[in-house]
């Protein structure tokens, strides 16, 4: 298949690596968009962090529904190349994008319409609510642009190409790392400037995916981007990739919820602590979801091949490297969390509110991680319904133990255990849940 890379055969662990790194590069890259604009918008005050961390959770919710496609892509292409049937994975690839800029308009213009009742709900300052509602309709406004690259970016995967999303989605950062002083301090527009340069950043990448797949390489011999839908590739794509969006969508909305109870407990000093706390965390997310999501290819084309003894040995391999990061999170986490945490924001009373926060969450590091491995190996073998399971049943939890939590005294602390308890619990479920289904999938 034109553009496309055969994991079937070849050593596994130098494949995974080269599938891994490039797809952890993109998720950094992601995530160093939400921390660039922390680090320069934390130069006008907690507020302002406070109010573009009240946006991000419902960012953390877009980028959650664009998974349907990011995963459909990578499930449903990845297992037709696995095949050999390129059709399919034509096929496949062009219903994933058109079913992707339906959801994006609809999505987008949901938020933009509703911006400020949606802010109302975490109780901010009319001045902070005010300045989030203005972030969260710019980048609405944005959403078509990121959700067609995502799914681009799950096509590309699919077909072991992870390294081209990673280099266009550097392009993006660059623009973002450039426009962010400008905008932000130079013009003096605040957080409306990180909006509009969140803003042109995912133009840049949109329009460098279109002329990467229409001019310069065209994967799988070319397929044609918007296409009038089936019946039975829709289906078979959103039995893979609800679950999937289903469960970090689910994710995010426990997190709005949070994120209340946080700014209850702890002004906007807990919110800001909460949503900045999480994108620190998620320098151990991104890895091992790198990890996960080329564990998630590499088992796509192997199980449909029936080479059950690479699966094996990939998850084995994946497990032990993303563990041993797991440690050295924790370590970092928890004894240097308030450093750490004083690199994004320097306002003194922040960063020691960060530092709690991180030590607490450090200990679920590794249980987290475990969790996110055995989700790539779930989703390669097309089995998307166990990880939604035990990630909705123990996100749900949150919310009681956080409220019962900070009502015995631990105050917004109580919102940090009760967000480590349930990660915790998350790794040892899903490896309980792993085992028993482990002779079916080796």
């Amino acid at each position: 298949m034109q553009g496309t890379k055969d994991l079937t055969q070849g050593p596994i662990r130098r494949q995974l690596f080269n599938l891994a790194l490039p797809i952890m590069g993109t998720s950094f890259i992601q995530m160093a968009y939400s921390i660039t604009d922390m680090i320069w918008v934390g130069r006008l005050g907690s507020e302002a962090v406070a109010a573009i961390g009240a946006v991000g959770i419902l960012t953390w919710m877009t980028s959650s529904i664009s998974l349907l496609n990011k995963v459909g892509s990578e499930v449903s292409v990845g297992q037709s190349i696995g095949a050999q049937d390129t059709k399919n994975a034509r096929t496949y690839a062009s219903h994933n994008i058109t079913i992707s800029l339906l959801i994006a308009c609809l999505w987008g213009l949901l938020l933009f319409i509703f911006a400020n009742p949606i802010i109302s709900f975490y109780k901010l300052d009319a001045a902070i609510a005010s300045d989030a509602s203005i972030y969260l309709r710019v980048i609405s406004t944005a959403f078509p642009f990121y959700f067609l690259s995502i799914a681009f970016t799950g096509i590309y995967n699919a077909s072991g190409q992870s390294k081209i999303p990673f280099l266009i989605s550097g392009s993006g950062l660059v623009v973002n790392m450039l426009l962010d002083p400008l905008f932000i301090l130079g013009f003096g527009w605040g957080t409306t400037g990180a909006a509009m340069t969140t803003w042109i950043a995912e133009s840049v990448i949109f329009c460098t995916f279109v002329y990467q797949l229409k001019k310069r390489h065209k994967l799988l011999g070319g397929f044609p981007f918007l296409t009038r839908l089936k019946g039975v590739y829709t289906k078979r794509i959103f039995i893979l990739g609800i679950p999937v969006a289903l469960l970090n969508t689910f994710f995010a909305v426990i997190n709005l919820f949070m994120g209340r109870t946080a700014s209850t407990q702890g002004g906007h000093l807990g919110l800001m602590t909460l949503t900045a706390g999480v994108q620190i965390e998620a320098i151990a997310w991104n890895t091992s979801q790198g990890f996960s999501t080329a564990l998630s290819t590499f088992v796509a084309q192997n199980f449909t091949a029936g080479k059950k003894d690479r699966l094996r040995g990939a998850y084995h391999t994946t497990l032990l490297m993303t563990s041993v990061f797991g440690l050295f999170c924790t370590i970092l986490f928890v004894f240097f969390g308030t450093e750490v945490f004083s690199w994004i924001i320097p306002e003194r009373e922040a960063y020691l509110a960060g530092g709690i926060f991180l030590q607490i969450d450090g200990y679920s590091m590794l249980f987290m991680i475990i969790e996110i491995t055995i989700q790539g190996l779930f989703y390669g073998t097309g089995r998307t319904i166990p990880p939604a399971i035990i990630s909705i049943t123990f996100n749900t939890l949150r919310i009681p133990l956080a409220i019962l939590l900070s009502s015995i005294g631990l105050g917004v602390e109580g919102v940090w255990w009760a967000i480590s308890i349930s990660s915790i619990a998350k790794g040892i479920v899903s490896f309980i849940w792993l085992r028993t289904l482990q002779k079916k999938i080796f």
